[in-house]
């Protein structure tokens, strides 16, 4: 067999194979789901973060397919992410999936990593092949969805994308007030936001050994930067106070804006701001502009760590409904 590794960024034969491996891969074990993007593959292919250095390989002529993603930031250039690792179902029980982690394995080691991380779907061959690897559960959680067309409004006041105060359907506690920017945050927004992104310091991580460095606006930027650069969008809508405090906030991503499918991120709440709805007023804000700025959007997908209860009863109380059991993996090397 022939593991070969791609060029980077991929030419666009090299991307429509890997898309064509994705698919067969999520026909088979996730068919309930929808077929990948080719905006979203191609942008996670041709566009890196900031903080990390892809490897990408093939084997076969595009039996099977594997990213590492290695960190480059300071704090975690001692581990790792597997991004993907698929092999075609009529290409299995062949050796590729050992062959291509064996090629991930080296890369690993070449560059002094001594752990990795990965995403694993449970219940599948997914995590049968990563426990097989050594790789071990350090923060059990679930994917959650929820179906867009059969979200009622609510009422009360909020304010419009652009950030601007104005009327709108959803509520929020007394001393605050609602706010979303598309794209890019304003610069005068983006340091409060990032000091509200610090709150993500307690939210459940389980084993996984990955340290969270300092949010800063630059930073903060840069993530929202690579989303666009990728192809995507995103909308961050934020309860906000009048001393100029982001007190909860939560980001909406389409990473194929023309798709039905948008992704959940962050949702946080700072400390000294809770106990007053607010992940619920941001999510339900959020909602609102999604479903006026994208027509063609039906699901919204999240993922809640298990031990996070207190988001997973603001989701449910949302419409989210589980959708499929994940974990973390990490493998120590």
């Amino acid at each position: 067999m022939t593991i070969r590794a791609l060029s980077l960024p991929p030419t666009d034969t090299e991307i429509d194979d890997w898309i064509a491996v994705l698919t067969a891969v999520q026909a088979a074990d996730l068919p309930q789901g929808p077929p990948p993007a080719r905006t979203e593959v191609a942008g996670r292919l041709r566009v890196t973060p900031a903080r990390g250095r892809a490897a990408l390989w093939t084997a076969d002529g595009g039996a099977g397919v594997a990213a590492l993603l290695l960190f480059t930031d300071e704090a975690n250039a001692h581990t790792a992410f597997l991004d993907v690792l698929a092999v075609r179902p009529d290409a299995r029980r062949r050796g590729l999936g050992r062959a291509l982690w064996e090629q991930v394995r080296a890369e690993l080691l070449a560059h002094g990593r001594t752990s990795v991380s990965t995403l694993v779907d449970l219940g599948g061959p997914g995590q049968a092949f990563a426990e097989s690897l050594g790789f071990e559960n350090v923060l059990p959680m679930a994917w959650y969805e929820q179906d867009v067309t059969r979200q009622r409004p609510a009422t009360g006041t909020t304010a419009d994308a652009s950030g601007a105060a104005a009327e709108a359907p959803v509520p929020v506690a007394p001393g605050y007030e609602l706010r979303a920017w598309h794209g890019l945050v304003p610069d005068d927004w983006a340091a409060p936001l990032a000091t509200a992104h610090g709150a993500m310091e307690d939210a459940p991580m389980g084993d996984i050994d990955e340290n969270i460095e300092a949010w800063t606006p630059q930073r903060l930027h840069a993530a929202h930067r690579l989303v666009l650069d990728r192809g995507g969008e995103i909308t961050t809508a934020a309860a906000v106070t009048s001393r100029g405090e982001v007190a909860a906030y939560t980001e909406l991503v389409l990473p194929d804006p023309a798709g039905p499918r948008a992704l959940q991120y962050d949702t946080v709440v700072a400390p000294a701001h809770r106990g007053h709805g607010l992940g619920r007023a941001v999510k339900l804000h959020m909602l609102e502009l999604a479903r006026h700025r994208y027509p063609a959007l039906r699901r919204i997908a999240t993922t809640v760590a298990d031990e996070n209860a207190p988001m997973r009863a603001v989701n449910e109380s949302l419409g989210y409904r589980p959708d499929r059991p994940a974990a973390y993996y990490q493998l120590s090397l």
